[in-house]
């Protein structure tokens, strides 16, 4: 099976390269399945109802949140008629929405998309591996779903590689998102899951982790907010990471980075372009 993750889509930018791209992708590569995180896609802050059924549209088989969740208010009402839209595990019960969906990818297989937010320098929720670990004792990979895709929301790379060493073997893909930088240790653990500490961010990188640079740097500089945060609206790169499972075991096969646009060097999965 081939999986696309892509990482947090910021503003206007992010959704435009989203939509230049997206569509493109799922045909060129053959893609199976495709997970967007899209907790920044509403001027950089929370998701529309509107957007997520433009990322459906456009190939997206489900869609991932984090810490701005509801900050468009709208999403704790949609999100129940928005069966592909997924928020963080962790949240205490009663919470609105789900924070695991079972997807019918392209191919007509199952995909069981967990997203969980972490707890170190960021907003705590509940246990982020003590809800995955029921999750997936409730839905093992193979027996109870063809691939296994987990959307660690978090702050630090130690939760992050944690998550990874913790389900290693019984998730097809972990991914770090939240942090909007790409990191470079992409690869297969031990046990066969596909792992990242962060996908990085699809948006305008000629920014601070996507907004515009002027208000950010000067709350760093004088400590003293003067605007909102708003997001840049430059030429955006495309980011996220490709991995193909193995479908006999739902684990991992090949994993590459994936960039495009002006900012970053170009990563493609050469693996798909091969054959």
């Amino acid at each position: 099976m081939r999986i696309l993750f892509v990482g947090d889509v910021v503003g206007r930018a992010g959704r435009t390269v989203l939509a230049e791209r997206l569509p493109g992708l799922v045909a060129d590569w053959k893609l199976d399945c495709v997970v967007v995180n899209g907790e920044n896609s509403a001027g950089g802050f929370g998701i529309t109802e509107q957007i997520y059924n433009e990322f459906v549209d456009l190939g997206a088989d489900a869609v991932t949140l984090g810490n701005h969740a509801w900050d468009q208010r709208e999403a704790l009402v949609f999100i129940e008629r928005a069966p592909r839209l997924v928020r963080p595990i962790n949240f205490p019960q009663g919470t609105p929405g789900r924070g695991a969906a079972m997807i019918e990818a392209k191919n007509g297989a199952r995909v069981l998309v967990i997203n969980a937010m972490g707890r170190i320098f960021i907003d705590p929720l509940d246990d982020p591996f003590a809800a995955i670990e029921r999750e997936l004792n409730a839905c093992a990979l193979k027996s109870g779903a063809d691939a296994i895709v987990i959307d660690l929301h978090a702050e630090v790379t130690s939760e992050k590689q944690a998550m990874g060493c913790f389900v290693d073997g019984r998730a097809s893909l972990v991914v770090g998102t939240h942090t909007h930088a790409p990191t470079a240790d992409y690869r297969i653990l031990p046990g066969g899951t596909a792992f990242m500490s962060d996908a990085g961010m699809t948006g305008d990188y000629d920014s601070v982790i996507g907004m515009v640079k002027d208000e950010p740097l000067g709350r760093f500089l004088r400590r003293i907010p003067s605007a909102k945060f708003e997001p840049a609206m430059g030429p955006a790169t495309f980011c996220g990471l490709a991995v193909e499972t193995d479908d006999a075991t739902g684990l991992a096969a090949r994993v590459a980075a994936v960039r495009l646009g002006p900012h970053l060097e170009e990563s493609v999965p050469r693996f798909w372009l091969e054959r």
